[in-house]
């Protein structure tokens, strides 16, 4: 009888626990994808972008200097006329007034027989082949920004064609917006085929170019302790195509831009660098804060020699 008990117990209590392991959450399986990328060699460029609008050059009313009555209008509005053509004349004798420059007049303020006083607007001139863009440039990075630097020009209603110009001018006075400060920049256009006066522009500003130079990704540069380093993946010491072995060495670095900083020593070209990992699962699970879990905290160099670490499962086709 009690050993019929005790058997009953023993199915009740194996049930259970079978149960207990089916229905008790599964592990969340995570893999995780090792980024890398090569040192690149070549040109590196720091650029500073602005946007404005198009804008002539070269655009001036024109006024009377006496008081005086018009005895002829020379010119027809939308009419192109070249610098010293003479464009109004007056009954007294007073001095005609002259093109400054060429260009097209765009409005006509007289008529023959009016009477005019000094100042009086008379007509207006505008010179549409020699046109510029004005952009705003952040106080970040207006120190940067010097007269003579090489533009290049987006055009919103061209997107297709890019426009080459130099600065022309930098202001030295900030417009301040909420609490942010931008000095405007004039960049004169080299060539204004097919452009308008009122078009928007995307305008980036070469600050500072370097040939045959080592860079890699700004993500990839790490910072300890205010030593900056990178993680380079020792390829010829991996034991299996699963398994890397990667160490920390310290670099100085130079000119950066948005997407790549100079290595002026530390590693070279041709060596591969870990980028930040991104940790992944099987059901799509999001980090705090709904963002994607990340991986890969790796210390600086501090301790003798180089410090190696193990990074299992990653993927390091360079990709």
């Amino acid at each position: 009888m009690k050993k019929w008990i005790i058997g009953i117990v023993v199915i009740i209590i194996c049930a259970g626990t079978g149960g207990y392991f089916y229905l008790k959450p599964k592990a969340q399986e995570t893999s995780t994808n090792t980024r890398t990328q090569v040192a690149q060699k070549g040109t590196l460029e720091v650029k500073v972008s602005g946007s404005g609008s198009i804008a002539a050059t070269n655009s001036e009313d024109l006024m009377s200097e006496t008081n005086s009555e018009v005895d002829e209008i020379l010119v027809s509005k939308n009419e192109t006329v070249e610098e010293g053509d003479e464009l109004i004349s007056f009954t007294d004798g007073s001095d005609s007034i002259e093109a400054p420059f060429s260009g097209t007049i765009t409005s006509i303020a007289v008529e023959e027989g009016d009477k005019v006083n000094q100042g009086t607007v008379v007509l207006h001139i505008t010179d549409y082949k020699n046109l510029e863009t004005t952009i705003g440039v952040d106080e970040l990075d207006i120190a940067k920004v010097k007269v003579g630097q090489s533009v290049t020009v987006g055009v919103s209603a061209f997107p297709d064609t890019t426009y080459k110009g130099k600065v022309s001018e930098v202001s030295k006075e900030g417009e301040v917006s909420n609490g942010v400060s931008t000095f405007n920049v004039k960049v004169k256009l080299n060539k204004s085929n097919n452009l308008k006066v009122g078009m928007t522009t995307e305008s980036a500003v070469l600050v500072q170019k370097k040939e045959n130079v080592t860079y890699v990704p700004v993500e990839a540069i790490n910072t300890s302790n205010n030593v900056k380093y990178v993680i380079i993946n020792d390829t010829s010491s991996s034991s299996s195509e699963d398994q890397a072995t990667t160490s920390t060495v310290e670099v100085k670095t130079g000119i950066t831009n948005e997407n790549y900083v100079e290595i002026v020593s530390g590693i070279q070209a041709g060596q591969q660098v870990v980028l930040p990992q991104i940790q992944s699962s099987n059901s799509n699970n999001f980090g705090p804060g709904g963002g994607f879990q990340m991986g890969g905290n790796f210390s600086g160099p501090g301790g003798q020699g180089s410090q190696r670490m193990m990074i299992r499962g990653g993927d390091n086709s360079g990709k």
